[in-house]
């Protein structure tokens, strides 16, 4: 039996993840092979804390030969080229193929830079581990300069921007002139009124300019062309980075399948594709609905969610048990609103601040793939902050002790995700 997990995002790792766990227990001849041309998994929520220094690229970005080492699940660091869904056969960009018996297709989508002239040159992405590198760098440079301020441009008021535009306000402090680019009425516009508040108020005590019902007519090397009520004008700019609007991938639009106006694939409530019952898709890529609401929301709360529900239901088709139709929990909203600084809404109860800031970070520690590496992150963090109150000549011994203490953890338990609340 071939099953191929295509993307090893929140939806085609925790997949892979969940199904070698519960196969391993009901099936023997089974084969998973997940496929990423990435050679490392992102954990997407806490890439802006690589921004100000906060963490490590190694507790966000763990490689994939270490997260499957203990694991039956086979690691092929290769990009798909097509899929052959009649003769099921996943091709690959270096010329392979791959056959399966079941598919889960969850590769995500990519940044939409639209039509607007330079945008591509000028403009950068933030949704990997090398676009906050470029960033850094970038940043870096800026601040060696002798200009008296530095001025950055966001575009994107949904959380991304709004969360990329308070880490960099931190980091820059007076150096810094940031401004928030959104062509809509309002930023967040579907989040809560209650985390919406606190990220204006966060907006606004950093400096961030905020632009609403503002369209972008050009990008250049130094500046940008904006329209506001009809009338264009022209501000001086050193970056701009975009974080509004993801698109599907070239070979997932061409899919001969049933799809939406945006290119993203139609599912059953069981997350499986319409047409091909022995395909499931998750994430970006999918136009997922349940009874509960008219579109699942394209986020990683989302995807960690139905990856448990597609590995289920993978279980089931392959053990001949009735499946489950997903039905998405929306469990609240988290977002880092500057260093040290959240707010963390659920279930109607609203945490702002360091606290909030706190958990946060121990919500999405519990969230992360696997025990040994949670273990890891949560040894480093826990040693850092004690490392941080102790005299000077105490702190080596602690840290050898942590390294000791997660270096047996390690050996003991066993590498799968489990189902937190968030």
């Amino acid at each position: 039996m071939q099953i191929c997990v295509l993307g090893g995002g929140f939806g085609g790792l925790y997949t892979a993840l969940y199904l070698q766990r519960t196969l391993g227990q009901k099936l023997k001849n089974y084969q998973i092979t997940l496929v990423e041309p990435k050679d490392h998994f992102l954990f997407t929520p806490l890439l802006y804390e690589l921004v100000t220094g906060e963490l490590q690229a190694w507790e966000i970005a763990p490689a994939y030969h270490r997260l499957l080492a203990h694991t039956k699940v086979e690691f092929c660091q290769e990009a798909v080229s097509s899929i052959d869904l009649t003769a099921r056969y996943v091709y690959l960009c270096n010329g392979d193929s791959l056959t399966y018996d079941y598919l889960v297709l969850a590769v995500g989508g990519e940044t939409c830079l639209g039509s607007i002239p330079g945008a591509v040159e000028h403009a950068a992405p933030f949704r990997s581990l090398a676009d906050a590198v470029h960033l850094k760098e970038r940043l870096r440079f800026l601040e060696a300069s002798r200009q008296h301020h530095i001025r950055v441009t966001v575009v994107g008021g949904g959380p991304n921007g709004v969360e990329l535009a308070c880490k960099l306000a931190d980091r820059l402090k007076t150096r810094g002139q940031v401004r928030l680019i959104e062509r809509g009425d309002r930023i967040l516009k579907t989040f809560s009124g209650a985390s919406r508040a606190a990220a204006y108020k966060a907006l606004r005590q950093r400096g961030i300019q905020v632009e609403l019902n503002t369209g972008i007519e050009a990008i250049a090397a130094n500046h940008i062309t904006l329209t506001q009520q009809k009338q264009t004008h022209t501000i001086d700019t050193d970056l701009v980075l975009w974080t509004a609007g993801t698109q599907t991938l070239d070979w997932v639009r061409n899919l001969p399948c049933q799809q939406n106006t945006q290119g993203q694939l139609l599912t059953l409530p069981t997350l499986q594709l319409v047409d091909h019952p022995e395909v499931f898709a998750l994430g970006d890529l999918a136009a997922i609905q349940d009874a509960g609401r008219p579109l699942v929301p394209a986020t990683a709360q989302a995807a960690y969610q139905q990856a448990s529900c597609a590995a289920r239901n993978l279980r089931a088709v392959m053990t001949e048990k009735p499946l489950l139709s997903f039905r998405y929990l929306h469990l609240g909203e988290m977002l880092t609103l500057g260093t040290n600084a959240a707010v963390v809404c659920s279930f109607g109860l609203t945490l702002q601040g360091a606290i909030a800031c706190v958990m946060r970070h121990w919500i999405y520690l519990q969230r992360m793939p696997t025990v040994r590496h949670r273990l890891r992150v949560m040894g480093h963090w826990l040693a850092s902050g004690l490392l941080r109150w102790l005299p000077t000549p105490t702190r080596q011994p602690v840290r050898q002790a942590w390294q000791r203490l997660t270096r047996r953890s390690r050996r003991t338990v066993t590498n799968y995700p489990r189902r937190l609340p968030y």
